[in-house]
């Protein structure tokens, strides 16, 4: 079989106007970006009411092995092209720290992609740098302030500049800075060295995904709804406690101003010619963990159906969605697509790498456990679910029968195995019938809590009915930033995990479906833009780091200046 980035290239794309014109969209609507890409406008389709179903592919707990959650979103939107129906899918835009350190690529793979591949895995649009932009231009005119404040003292600072001294706590800034690749060198930085540099101070980098204007630009609705958030970003406290935003700091103007294209979302192209919307980045585990609002707003406006994924497992992404992503926009899920393979369930019962391609039925019967928690978890939003089981060569026919089996038993509405990968749109014909099904059964959506009933009470419902904890336990740090929190106005918004994603709980060691555990809350985090709260179970990285073997070993060009080693 050809390698990813050969079959990208044998291709015959179709121009994208053309694909543009397919949504319905006229030239008036969009910017082109060469043949292959094109920036929409957030308003190409506000006139048109909302007629799409949405479609939100999950799946099982992560495992090394990985489960093909994207290439089955975009099987399954080629299936359904092909099936003569008006799709569209909406999908995050890589960032460049897995890209060049471990995951690789977020175009699919196999003959189901979004192509070109190598335009959609490197800076595309540009879109993930405005974020960093906008949010290192924050971060700069923070340390700016402080600077001249303390040279010039308050009163001669307003003399001279005709701005209210802000009196910033340089001890209690919350705004660390970003970059879009993988650096555990910069988690812990000292910064403001040397004369006239300071005053100095100790500081941080996230990776891009995980900032919150990542978040903001994920959730806004339009631009003025964007500018707004950007105002109530908390940046800092000042010496009396209170706190400074990004509309105290006069910043929040040229912040909205960098993401006035950005906003946007990028239309692509799968193998098949079927529209795809590539918009915003957030991590799921660190972050939300969803693509825009906005691309899903076009999308419903302009299609039949539309595909979307959560990132990683249910417990992750796809309760994000529901709990965050679905109050902020009112799209709530018709169907969930559970992604599954028998690797993964052996995985989850400790088979290791070398036997992980062998049979093993008591393996398959011990990690199905896993499967059927997230079964159990999408079923208790009140959404169809429709269980993916991705097809490897080597899986055998009695051990895919006895799946099927188990997993109709468990409450699935329907199982079909996807071939998306080898065959591309025929491969993943027969989960289209599936999600098809149950498109037209009845959905009961329900989130998992009510944002009113305050965060100590939906951090308890989030821990046992979100990932079957025994209970919830705060450390002093949390129990001060709860208090903060309720004292700023934060008590009811949603909350947003941050945690490993390698188990449904705390500790990645805990594979299968664990219970009785106690989820701890290290710390708390007001994200007053975003709208939401954010807590950390445990120590949680927020900015990757590069491993023994990164994937940018692999890329270079060759002398006719193509991408090779994706």
């Amino acid at each position: 079989m050809l390698s990813d980035i050969e079959i990208s290239r044998q291709t015959s794309l179709i121009p994208i106007g053309q694909i543009a014109a397919v949504m319905g969209l006229s030239p008036h609507h969009y910017r082109c970006y060469g043949n292959t890409r094109a920036k929409i406008a957030i308003n190409a389709a506000a006139n048109r009411p909302k007629q799409g179903k949405l479609v939100v592919v999950t799946a099982v707990t992560p495992t090394p092995f990985g489960e093909g959650k994207t290439v089955t979103s975009i099987g399954l939107t080629q299936a359904l092209h092909r099936l003569g129906h008006k799709v569209c899918a909406c999908l995050r835009q890589p960032s460049m720290g897995p890209v060049f350190g471990i995951k690789g690529g977020a175009a699919g793979g196999g003959y189901s992609q979004v192509v070109p591949m190598e335009e959609l895995n490197l800076h595309l649009t540009g879109d993930i740098h405005a974020v960093s932009s906008a949010h290192n231009l924050a971060a700069a005119a923070l340390d700016a302030r402080l600077h001249h404040e303390q040279r010039l003292g308050a009163e001669e600072f307003t003399r001279q500049s005709g701005l209210a001294a802000l009196n910033i706590d340089a001890e209690r800034i919350v705004w660390n800075r970003v970059m879009d690749h993988n650096d555990r060198a910069l988690r812990s930085i000292h910064v403001g060295m040397g004369t006239n540099n300071g005053p100095e101070r100790d500081c941080s980098f996230d990776i891009t995904a995980a900032s919150e204007l990542m978040a903001v630009l994920a959730l806004s609705r339009n631009l003025v709804d964007m500018r707004a958030r950007i105002g109530r970003l908390l940046l800092a406290f000042n010496t009396a406690g209170k706190p400074i935003t990004a509309e105290d700091l006069g910043v929040a103007g040229a912040m909205a101003a960098i993401l006035r294209e950005a906003i946007e979302p990028t239309l692509m192209q799968t193998i098949n010619g079927a529209p795809c919307l590539i918009h915003t980045g957030p991590f799921a585990n660190i972050a939300h963990g969803n693509s825009s609002i906005i691309a899903d707003d076009i999308a419903l406006r302009t299609s039949d159906i539309v595909v979307t994924e959560g990132g990683f497992g249910s417990d992750m992404g796809f309760e994000k969605f529901c709990n965050i992503k679905t109050r902020a926009s009112g799209n709530a899920p018709d169907c969930a697509v559970l992604v599954v393979t028998l690797k993964a369930l052996k995985s989850h019962a400790g088979i290791d790498a070398e036997e992980i391609k062998q049979p093993n039925l008591a393996a398959l019967k011990q990690g199905f456990v896993n499967l059927q928690w997230h079964i159990a978890n999408v079923k208790q939003y009140g959404v169809p679910v429709v269980v993916a089981i991705n097809h490897f060569p080597e899986d055998t026919d009695a051990e895919l029968r006895w799946l099927q089996q188990q997993v109709l038993a468990s409450g699935a509405n329907a199982v079909a195995i996807s071939e998306a990968f080898a065959q591309g749109a025929k491969g993943a014909t027969v989960l289209a019938g599936q999600v098809l099904a149950c498109l037209t059964k009845p959905r009961h959506f329900k989130p998992l809590y009510q944002p009113e009933q305050g965060l100590m009470h939906n951090l308890q419902v989030l821990a046992e009915r979100g990932y079957g904890a025994a209970g919830v336990e705060l450390s002093p740090q949390a129990l001060r930033d709860l208090t903060q929190i309720i004292a700023l106005g934060g008590e009811q918004l949603p909350l947003c995990m941050a945690k490993t994603q390698m188990s449904i709980s705390h500790d990645a060691k805990l594979k299968g479906a664990p219970t009785g555990f106690i989820l701890p809350i290290s710390r708390l985090q007001l994200h007053a833009g975003a709208g939401f709260v954010t807590a950390f179970a445990g120590n949680i990285m927020t900015m990757p780091g590069l491993g023994l073997t990164p994937g940018y070993l692999k890329l270079d060009i060759n002398a006719r200046g193509e991408i090779i080693g994706f």
